[in-house]
């Protein structure tokens, strides 16, 4: 009955709900506040002049600005989780690369379509100023 009640109160379309097929949004995120999300999630294309920023730029970014409110601490932490996951994702492609003597390179090539199709993803639902949710993302920091 418990599991009834929970499932049957998450499917009411209450306040502050967003309708079957929305996504959900902050209303109250104002036109500065969607402009950072969106550029923390564009930190990713810093990765290909400075390889180091791949996680170091949406981490500052988002350690700076995440009391200001809770939909720039929610992007700025999948932006760092995502990058995170891209970068062990990375390594763990290189080492099978290394092993398979080459073989297993190839892997690099989704891994970049992820990274470029969930950026241009994520800074679009950022802009919008809704919530985004990055696909094959490591919750890695909570």
């Amino acid at each position: 009955m418990g599991a009834q009640a929970s499932a049957s109160t998450w499917m009411d379309n209450g306040p502050g709900q967003p309708a079957r097929g929305e996504r959900l949004s902050d209303p109250s995120a104002t036109p500065e506040q969607r402009t950072y999300a969106l550029v923390m999630h564009l930190s990713l294309i810093a990765s290909h002049f400075v390889p180091p920023a791949l996680v170091v730029a949406p981490l500052v970014m988002w350690l700076i600005k995440k009391d200001e409110s809770a939909f720039l601490d929610d992007h700025g932490r999948e932006a760092t989780n995502f990058q995170l996951s891209l970068l062990l994702y990375a390594l763990l492609i290189g080492a099978l690369s290394i092993v398979s003597c080459g073989i297993a390179a190839v892997a690099f090539i989704p891994l970049y379509v992820l990274a470029i199709v969930g950026m241009v993803l994520g800074a679009a639902a950022a802009n919008r100023g809704e919530y985004f949710r990055y696909p094959a993302c490591l919750r890695l920091i909570g």
